[in-house]
């Protein structure tokens, strides 16, 4: 069934709740476009028992308005294990719907849009993973979520930015590669005495961030709190009053309300954690994800009436990356 897309007075008191939950962060001149999407998109989702997992930096109409399961990587990955619906939409990046496919090999997962990738993910490939292992034999390897299916599935056990300290010393090793990401692995060997091989990866975003920005920021306004995320330069996590992934970012200032805070990460983080905390003033160093912003409510809206683009992935591939995520999983937290 084709739903309508048209922004009528009965469509606007329908989603009326929905914009009452954005409304400080989306002009009102803005909604009826959006609307008629989270209408529909909500719509569809009971036709075809589906539901929408949005990352952290997705818009707040995606994030707010039509997302079931919101969070970061760790969040999205240990909730889809836990759905009941027959469909799967992954609101973020491929390497994301790749989890969520792994987790549930006998679902219909989607990705909006299959251009939406990430630096971190293309920095790095199987046969280097395999090289790795030749140049280091014996030394397991933790691997970043922020990779393909092909990648996690040479590695011994997955990580986030939220557990990978975590991650790195349940091995009980002396010595770990840390992929891909360099200065999430510079961060996580301040934190551990185990010693941590890196490979040189970085997110485009995080990584143009830099300290003398930020010290800028300090000086034009007061009581200012800067959160950093682990995947920014050393100099800029310095500068930072605290550190930690999206989820942990947001737990900080759900907590310690700071009357002024600057969110080191991606620019609709800050958006989304506003529309529910009202009271802290949030400055915006806007660096943009361009790949997040492929996911939009127009492409949810087609994903879901076409049940395209499906993600798949090869078994003997899925097998094994399978196992790298579940362990890391199975150590709870």
């Amino acid at each position: 069934m084709q739903a309508s897309l048209e922004y009528t007075p009965e469509l606007a008191r329908a989603t009326a709740a929905s914009y009452e939950r954005v409304k400080s962060v989306i002009p009102a001149i803005e909604w009826p476009v959006h609307a008629p999407y989270v209408a529909g998109i909500n719509e569809l989702k009971k036709e075809r028992n589906a539901v929408i997992l949005a990352h952290n930096y997705q818009t707040p109409e995606i994030f707010h308005c039509v997302a079931d399961i919101t969070g970061d990587s760790l969040a999205l990955a240990r909730r889809a294990v836990e759905t009941d619906a027959e469909v799967i939409v992954l609101a973020g990046v491929h390497f994301m719907a790749e989890t969520a496919k792994l987790l549930n090999p006998e679902k219909t997962v989607l990705i909006p849009d299959e251009r939406a990738g990430c630096s971190l993910a293309e920095s790095i490939t199987a046969e280097d993973v395999r090289q790795l292992r030749q140049s280091y034999p014996g030394v397991p390897i933790v691997t970043y979520v922020n990779t393909s299916a092909e990648v996690k599935a040479e590695s011994d056990i997955c990580c986030t930015s939220g557990n990978a300290v975590e991650v790195v010393e349940s091995l009980g090793a002396e010595k770990v590669i840390f992929l891909p990401d360099e200065y999430l692995a510079s961060y996580v060997a301040q934190q551990t005495d185990v010693e941590i091989i890196p490979w040189q990866g970085h997110c485009e975003v995080h990584e143009r961030f830099t300290a003398s920005e930020l010290q800028q920021y300090r000086e034009n306004y007061d009581q200012l709190t800067i959160i950093a995320h682990p995947e920014c330069p050393p100099d800029v996590l310095k500068v930072a009053d605290f550190v930690g992934s999206t989820a942990q970012m947001t737990g900080y200032v759900q907590s310690q309300r700071p009357p002024r805070v600057l969110m080191v990460t991606e620019c609709s983080m800050s958006d989304n954690v506003a529309a529910d905390i009202t009271d802290v003033e949030f400055i915006r160093p806007c660096n943009l994800c361009p790949h997040m912003k492929r996911i939009t409510l127009a492409n949810i809206f087609q994903a879901l009436e076409t049940l395209e683009p499906r993600v798949e992935i090869d078994p003997t591939v899925a097998k094994s990356a399978r196992r790298s995520v579940e362990r890391m999983l199975a150590l709870g937290g």
